[in-house]
């Protein structure tokens, strides 16, 4: 299990994270989320021991991460930057990873190679980003880590390959309880692996929980009649006589509400992660807006 306690982080006047508190199950696929800026890669950069927190914890299975090599050795981190040595190959990359990783598996390698099919000898930088990204992922996953942190990990694969990467990652959770963290602002592909998400926002975590719980209790609710009382309005608008409300609370509360109010018409429909987004973060405040000249 990860945590982070309380995390603190300023960077001269700006304080990148505030108090930050979140927990990643073990052996869960969860998924980071929030806007441009809300602290998700300073955080990562905490979770895998590059940053000296200001305040707070961050632990590992209850163990400190920061300046501590027996747990930053049990985890894989791949950044939305992809960094080599300027002149290497991806075989010298592989000898490199072998020497740090007592864990390194050499038979994986040999069989990510005829999947990814990349060049053993080419110089890794001349790669395309897509190819640097496969590289990475071959590497990574070829040190068997308890913890896999990734911040935009599929940038720069086409659709087959982002498939073959996800399809790697969860058989590794299934097969070895691989613990997965996920950066990422493609919320649709999120909605589809993760079993846990956290949004954050300004350096804060807003809301934390499992995906089913977060899409069980966030609805959308159309309605023709009176809105009934003690609804959690999130966000509403309407159209002619038709109102679109989005409601926090569960199917059964709300139609509890519902029937009370005994409206003409009425329909439940669920979220998807990207509507739970935009109307967490403020409904309205987080709409695309037109410009009028």
């Amino acid at each position: 299990m990860l945590e982070i306690k309380n995390l603190t982080k300023t960077f001269g006047n700006f304080k990148a994270l505030d108090g930050l508190t979140m927990t990643v199950p073990k052996g869960s696929v969860y998924g980071l989320v929030g806007p441009n800026g809300a602290g998700k890669s300073t955080a990562i950069r905490h979770l895998v021991g590059v940053y000296r927190p200001d305040a707070g914890e961050i632990l590992m299975e209850g163990q400190p991460i920061y300046e501590n090599e027996a747990q930053k050795m049990r985890i894989g981190y791949i950044p939305d930057e992809i960094f080599f040595f300027p002149s290497a190959s991806l075989e010298e990359m592989r000898r490199y990873y072998r020497s740090v990783y007592k864990t390194f598996d050499d038979t994986l390698f040999d069989a990510l190679t005829e999947i990814f099919k990349l060049p053993l000898k080419g110089q890794l930088r001349r790669f395309s980003k897509g190819m640097q990204k496969q590289a990475a992922f071959q590497l990574t996953l070829c040190i068997r880590p308890d913890v896999l942190i990734l911040d935009e990990p599929v940038d720069g694969l086409d659709p087959v390959m982002r498939r073959q990467v996800w399809n790697l990652i969860l058989s590794d959770v299934s097969q070895r309880g691989t613990t997965v963290l996920i950066s990422s602002h493609n919320l649709r592909e999120l909605e589809d692996i993760c079993d846990h998400v956290g949004i954050m926002d300004h350096g804060k975590m807003l809301i934390e929980r499992s995906l089913a719980d977060m899409q069980g209790n966030t609805l959308k609710l159309q309605l023709v009649g009176d809105t009934p009382e003690n609804l959690e309005i999130l966000h509403e608008s309407q159209s002619g006589r038709l109102k679109t409300l989005i409601v926090r609370g569960t199917t059964e509360e709300v139609e509890s509400l519902l029937q009370a109010a005994n409206p003409a018409y009425y329909d439940l429909l669920p979220l998807s992660l990207e509507e739970i987004f935009i109307y967490e973060l403020g409904g309205v405040n987080y709409e695309v807006k037109n410009i009028v000249l």
